[in-house]
């Protein structure tokens, strides 16, 4: 084959689909007296984080939601850090917290990710809210995991009895799709860098998912013909235009151009999973605003 024979999956419709969603929730919240907040907070200057911000706040306040950033410059210690997401955790004016990574390495960024109350973990990020998942109760589940899944039933297919290759194993996404997936009744295999012959395991996929920011890694006699592949990859590379100048270009870790000349349906990198993420962001954000109001009223019926 020569041409491009993949459908790319349409994360445009999508984002369109779930911020609709997010705006009417978010609105009928605000008109019983609960607004629903969202504070980032990021340490140090990095220029990937800021663009990140930006989009974040561009998209909650298109869908109602207010957005704060609380910007730490790199020297503040993990103790001053806890206090801060602890003063968050007890204000019932922020429904929910978000932490920017990458953080410096003198800061703990486990603990910090931990302390971040599950009710206001709107990146799904909590011990107590990925646990969840196991029981099948989704919570707020981490916004990466629950966008690629989103996606892949975006397209229409049936995941029951589905075979899909998770390839990666990390704990926000590789193990959240796998189970998220494994719930919708898919067969899941996991795998990683430990594992022996990738190929012979994408090879039979119906569709794969791959985590492990490795450019080029999957190529297209890695995938069956017709698979659904979903690079969740981000990566930035230098290329060399016609003219002999460099420039960074992102991409993920499928080698798009020959693998969409083989899949059935493939996301492209950029403009594929990252939309949909901060799009599910905004919702993770809406529900744990409808469930402290749950609570709230539980509370005052007591």
């Amino acid at each position: 084959m020569s041409e491009e024979t993949a459908k790319i999956i349409n994360s445009k419709a999508l984002v369109a689909e779930i911020k609709e969603q997010v705006r009417t929730e978010v609105d009928a919240l605000d008109a019983k007296g609960w607004p629903v907040k969202l504070v980032s907070i990021d340490i140090g200057d990095n220029p990937a984080s800021g663009i990140y911000i930006r989009n974040q706040k561009r998209i909650a306040e298109s869908v109602g939601i207010t957005f704060e950033n609380r910007h730490f410059p790199s020297s503040i210690t993990q103790k001053e850090l806890l206090a801060t997401i602890q003063s968050l955790n007890v204000d019932p004016r922020v429904t929910g917290i978000i932490l920017q990574r990458p953080i410096p390495k003198h800061l703990d960024l486990d603990t910090l990710q931990f302390f971040i109350h599950p009710a206001k973990d709107v990146e799904g990020m909590n011990p107590a809210n990925i646990g969840n998942i196991v029981y099948g109760k989704f919570r707020l589940v981490p916004c990466t995991a629950l966008a690629s899944v989103e996606l892949l039933k975006s397209t229409g297919l049936d995941i029951r009895g589905m075979e899909v290759v998770m390839i990666g194993h990390s704990e926000i996404v590789g193990k959240p799709v796998s189970l998220l997936l494994m719930e919708d009744l898919a067969t899941v295999t996991v795998t990683h860098h430990g594992t022996i012959d990738l190929a012979s395991h994408t090879r039979r996929a119906d569709a794969v998912f791959v985590a492990v920011g490795k450019p080029g890694l999957i190529t297209a006699d890695m995938i069956k013909p017709g698979a659904v592949v979903i690079d969740i990859g981000i990566n930035q590379i230098q290329v060399t235009d016609e003219n002999g100048k460099t420039r960074n270009r992102v991409v993920g870790d499928v080698d798009y151009t020959e693998v969409s000349k083989v899949a059935g349906w493939i996301t492209p990198v950029p403009g594929g999973v990252g939309p949909v993420t901060v799009a599910v962001l905004m919702r993770n954000t809406m529900l744990a605003g409808k469930n402290q109001r749950k609570k709230y009223e539980q509370t005052m019926e007591m």
